[in-house]
């Protein structure tokens, strides 16, 4: 993972997701606020569900709304959260849908960015 980057180092499309995610967190008082992107340009934005008989992270959660309307692939991805890591699972997600080289906006609850890192 890269160490924090400036926001002036990213896309606006790769800042839009960002705030998305954090918007998700925020609004839902939630541990984390994820949203992706797909091959059309569409964004996917979740957060955190814990419910008793279903768990999963704000990513898992972005990346299924996105198979579950259809979208074929990921250009990218963002988590916003007071973590410094993306688990695994997180990663294997974006990667099932988005490659390998697909880019994971790892941010923190203000919106900084902590790093990229490859879903691979």
């Amino acid at each position: 993972m890269s160490d924090d980057l400036p926001a002036e180092a990213l896309s606006a499309e790769d800042r839009k997701i960002i705030t998305l995610a954090r918007s998700a967190r925020a609004r839902n008082g939630v541990p984390e606020g994820a949203a992706v992107r797909d091959e059309t340009g569409r964004t996917y934005v979740a957060g955190t569900v814990a419910l008793e008989s279903l768990k999963l992270s704000a990513l898992q959660t972005a990346v299924a709304m996105a198979v579950a309307s259809g979208a074929k692939s990921l250009e990218a991805a963002a988590v916003v959260t007071a973590s410094d890591v993306v688990s695994i699972a997180d990663r294997a997600a974006v990667r099932d849908l988005g490659g390998a080289e697909t880019p994971v906006l790892l941010a923190g609850p203000d919106g900084t960015l902590r790093g990229t890192i490859a879903a691979g």
